[in-house]
Order: structure tokens, then C-alpha cells, then sequence
């Protein structure tokens, strides 16, 4: 596997995993040509330093996995960075192959190079499988996340 930041020619194959899901199909407007908002949005990432968009490559150079890697700089814990993994997505015909773990541990190692004092995230509480997953690969519970839609 092959870990690498994304390019613009990488967005059409990102927004599909992040389309093809229960959830994904909601709320996502997966189709071709991308709507404009998405290729904005990879344009405000791509220019953000304290992002990282990520892309994950099987051996035949296909992207199989995506996630999102935030730096949060903020004054709590001495000054301390904080590191939000978002998006995280696998291929649907790749799942249940052990690429999760290794883009998880990924980030782990990316977000203590940039020097995070912690890695966190959130997930759907009706995805009981990623919640499972995310624990097992260490992650705990610890705080109630809260949130207040604004559209």
C-alpha cells in the first residue's frame, strides 16, 4: 500500500467512496463531472497547511482508501496541536481486508510527526461497526461530542 496526499485528478474516485454508503447516499451528490462545490472544497484543503487529504493505493496504483487529517492548533494543553481524522473511507470491494488498520496507524504516525499530543474523531452513533473498529484500534470514548446543524 502507498500512502500519498491527493491530487485534483484523485477527487472523483474520493467523492465516490464518500458517496457509497448508507449515510454517503444522503447526503453526498456523487456524479460526473463533480459538482463544483466539491472541487472548491478540495481547493480549500489542498491550500490549507494544516490539512492533509489523503489517499491510499493498492499495488496496481488505485486508490482503495481516503481520509482527512486536521491540525488544530489551540491554546489548552500548553499550546497544544490537536489532530481530527475525518473522512475516513475504504473501497467497498476492499473492506474487511485490514487496510483500515493500516490507514489508521498511518495517521497515528503522520499526526506525531506534526506533533499532536492527541488524534480524535467522530462517528455516527448508527455505525456500530465503525465504532467497534475505531475501538479496537485503540481509540476510547471519552468525551460526549455535540453538534447543531446550521442549513
Amino acid at each position: 500500500m502507498k500512502f500519498r496526499k491527493t491530487t485534483k485528478n484523485d477527487l472523483q474516485a474520493i467523492v465516490h467512496m464518500i458517496a457509497d454508503d448508507e449515510f454517503g447516499k444522503k447526503r453526498e451528490n456523487y456524479k460526473v463531472p463533480l459538482p463544483s462545490k466539491y472541487i472548491k472544497a478540495f481547493e480549500n484543503i489542498i491550500s490549507d497547511s494544516n490539512q492533509e487529504l489523503i489517499v491510499v493505493e493498492n499495488v496496481d496504483a488505485e486508490i482503495i482508501g481516503t481520509f482527512q487529517l486536521i491540525f488544530i492548533q489551540y491554546l489548552t494543553y500548553q499550546g497544544g496541536i490537536r489532530a481530527q481524522l475525518e473522512g475516513v473511507r475504504i473501497r467497498k470491494d476492499q473492506r474487511g481486508l485490514g487496510i483500515g488498520n493500516h490507514m489508521i496507524h498511518w495517521a497515528i504516525k503522520r499526526a506525531k510527526e506534526r506533533n499532536a499530543h492527541v488524534l480524535q474523531l467522530t462517528t455516527d452513533k448508527q455505525r456500530p461497526k465503525a465504532i467497534k473498529f475505531y475501538e479496537d484500534c485503540g481509540f476510547v470514548a471519552s468525551h460526549q461530542g455535540m453538534k447543531i446543524h446550521l442549513d
